[in-house]
């Protein structure tokens, strides 16, 4: 039986059945990186600041792809494609979603403010905002700043911030991996945007 015959099967089986069946990678809708490229951008870029970890900055790309993310500042010590381990963790988003490499984020920073960019650090500081009560406004960009692992977000960049987000959380932690803090916080800021619609076939 050839591929199309067994999807055929496959429809005319769950078709009889109630309740909900998975979707189909065609079914999808994904961009190809062509696509994805000439699409209408979220109005936000990502800064990694001096991120150690190879398969953060891989997530932190994936993240970044799903959003429509305009691009992604890769600075100091963080890891640039190729490479073996940002590419096991971004499924191909690193060839989708461009990036910049600065030595000193202060440099990317200056430079996204200089090009109209609110910049706003995720991070837990004495007057941070709590990020559901963050809203985006339209026609502004942003840039969000993500810092290293341990050390978090330094303080020359926070110096320069116009905003700081931080993400409440109830636990003994009070710590997010920084590839689970961008998808969440991502996802909350893009709640305030105009919702592309589901591509035909869905829903």
């Amino acid at each position: 039986m050839c591929k199309i015959e067994i999807i055929t099967e496959y429809f005319k089986y769950f078709s009889t059945k109630k309740g909900m069946r998975k979707l189909l990678n065609q079914e999808l809708g994904r961009k190809t990186v062509e696509e994805y490229r000439s699409s209408e951008k979220a109005p936000f870029v990502i800064v990694l600041d001096n991120v150690r970890s190879q398969n953060n900055v891989g997530s932190v790309f994936r993240s970044a792809d799903a959003f429509l993310v305009e691009k992604i500042f890769l600075c100091g010590i963080t890891a640039t494609p190729p490479n073996p381990d940002i590419r096991k963790t971004a499924l191909g988003a690193s060839e989708s979603v461009p990036w910049q490499h600065f030595d000193n984020t202060v440099d990317a920073i200056c430079g996204l403010k200089e090009n109209g960019y609110i910049i706003i650090c995720i991070e837990q500081v004495d007057q941070s905002v709590e990020l559901q009560n963050f809203a985006t406004e339209k026609d502004k960009k942003y840039a969000l700043v993500f810092g290293h692992e341990i050390n978090g977000v330094s303080q020359e960049v926070l110096d320069l911030c116009d905003f700081c987000i931080e993400i409440p959380q109830y636990g003994t932690k009070h710590s997010f991996n920084i590839a689970v803090s961008s998808g969440i916080v991502l996802w909350e800021l893009n709640k305030n945007l105009t919702p592309t619609p589901l591509p035909r076939g869905r829903g």
